[in-house]
């Protein structure tokens, strides 16, 4: 009974602390999260990547903590063995799990009568006085080293990251982040990100001791996902060179990118906003399939409104967001302004040049339905489409063009198991049909499947192509 007290007690304090945020993807989301993240992020001046974390994110030594500095009690699995506090009025050592998510205010240091020194804490939740004794030797010795006081995690940092980061736009520069699978408990589990997609900090709550800055963020598509950081490295019982292999991700920059960084590089890159552009050449591209990034082939002479030039440190290439004109489908590519031959230690080919790749105005005016701007968006082939139309929506050109009889001819794509797509055009250059696999039935008709197929086969013999199975 008395657990079941001790579990209700612990739920409910913390669905009243501000500072326990969740993804969307727990049971619930703290309610006082909500209101921190439809909060208006004040305006921040622009500032270098290498200095935000050092401007805004001072480390304090066990031996420079001030009066008033706040801590909340986030203990591990060790933790529950080894109790950290005592209680000062009874000098009785205390569960650290009974204060689990209590937040401490560091209220100074003294000596006790034995000759320990003790740091004491007011609790903020239950008003009561409590000390954590150094377990040898001197403070001195003790606070110049990286042990600090366990369980404590520095809500100083998250204070800060609330007050800098809130509503700002990031981007992804790590692969693997979190979400959460339960509300009451740490529970989470990893999944994987593509890099440079933008987010937007929607909320930002402690982590662990060691990661005490857990920063919530969310795409375009609306999923959530966070990471935990050690800002400051303040209390987190981890030195500067421990930052490495999985740790490293707990470092901000190894995550995310400030958007407000960047700026100033974009501006070089702003007059191509807005603009009409077309590929000169097909090439491949980045976009949205069934919601999943992949790679596609877009065919020549496609024309593109530009809707944004972002910027990468470290990185000569630009990401070109960019909206297809007839299907509306948006695709990313990333480009260099510089010319290969003015970038020699780059390992860059004119594929990469903007220049060779894309000419301003429009390409070709192609008449698209509404009917085949939803299929092209959804990844899917129609009867009446155009070759390019096909290219677009499949996102590849054929593995194999067959050439029919009265000017007609089969574009077939190879698909696993041995199935092929075949699509058959007329000679208006328009889809007339389209089948998956070979039938006994087209065989028995002796219908252009089975002449694309023989004739495929044909030419993998004469070493040009792939073979079709039947």
């Amino acid at each position: 009974m008395m657990a079941v007290s001790a579990m209700m007690l612990m739920t409910a304090s913390a669905q009243e602390n501000s500072y326990i945020v969740k993804t969307r993807s727990a049971k619930q989301k703290a309610a006082a999260a909500q209101a921190a993240a439809g909060a208006t992020a004040t305006e921040q001046e622009e500032e270098s990547a290498t200095d935000f974390i050092s401007q805004n994110f001072k480390f304090y030594s066990l031996c420079d903590w001030k009066e008033g500095m706040k801590f909340m009690v986030m203990p591990e699995k060790y933790d529950l063995i080894v109790k950290t506090f005592c209680d000062a009025t009874t000098g009785k050592e205390v569960s650290s799990m009974s204060l689990r998510h209590k937040i401490m205010v560091y209220k100074g240091r003294n000596e006790s009568a034995d000759g320990h020194s003790r740091m004491n804490f007011l609790c903020q939740d239950d008003g009561k006085m409590y000390y954590f004794e150094i377990p040898s030797g001197t403070f001195d010795d003790y606070c110049y080293g990286k042990l600090g006081v366990p369980t404590l995690a520095y809500l100083g940092d998250v204070d800060i990251a609330r007050e800098k980061l809130m509503g700002k736009k990031l981007y992804t520069k790590g692969t693997i982040y979190r979400i959460d699978t339960d509300y009451d408990t740490d529970g989470y589990r990893e999944v994987k990100i593509p890099k440079d997609r933008e987010v937007t900090v929607t909320a930002i709550g402690v982590g662990s001791r060691s990661f005490p800055v857990k920063i919530i963020v969310e795409d375009e598509l609306g999923e959530e996902f966070y990471q935990t950081f050690a800002l400051s490295k303040t209390n987190s019982g981890m030195r500067d060179d421990e930052f490495i292999m999985d740790s490293l991700k707990h470092t901000f920059y190894a995550s995310f990118q400030l958007q407000d960084v960047i700026m100033s590089v974009n501006k070089n890159y702003a007059s191509y906003i807005g603009k009409t552009i077309h590929n000169q050449y097909s090439t491949k591209m980045m976009t949205k399939g069934d919601g999943k990034d992949r790679e596609v082939t877009v065919p020549k002479m496609t024309t593109f409104r530009v809707d944004n030039a972002q910027a990468q440190l470290g990185s000569p290439l630009i990401m070109l967001t960019l909206t297809e004109m007839e299907s509306r489908r948006v695709y990313n590519k990333e480009i260099s302004f510089v010319s290969p031959d003015e970038l020699p230690n780059r390992d860059l080919t004119m594929e990469q040049f903007f220049g060779y790749v894309f000419a301003m105005g429009e390409g070709i005016k192609r008449e698209t339905s509404q009917a085949a701007r939803a299929a092209i968006q959804q990844g899917r082939v129609i009867i009446g489409m155009s070759e390019d139309e096909v290219t677009l929506a499949m996102g590849e050109e054929p593995n194999q063009i067959v050439q029919g009889s009265n000017g007609k001819y089969d574009w077939i794509y190879l698909r696993s198991k041995g199935k092929s797509l075949f699509i058959h055009f007329g000679r208006n250059g328009r889809v007339e049909s389209y089948n998956t696999g070979i039938t006994k039935t087209s065989q028995k008709k002796g219908s252009g499947r089975k002449g694309a197929a023989q004739k495929a086969k044909e030419n993998w013999k004469k070493g040009k192509g792939t073979p079709l199975e039947n």
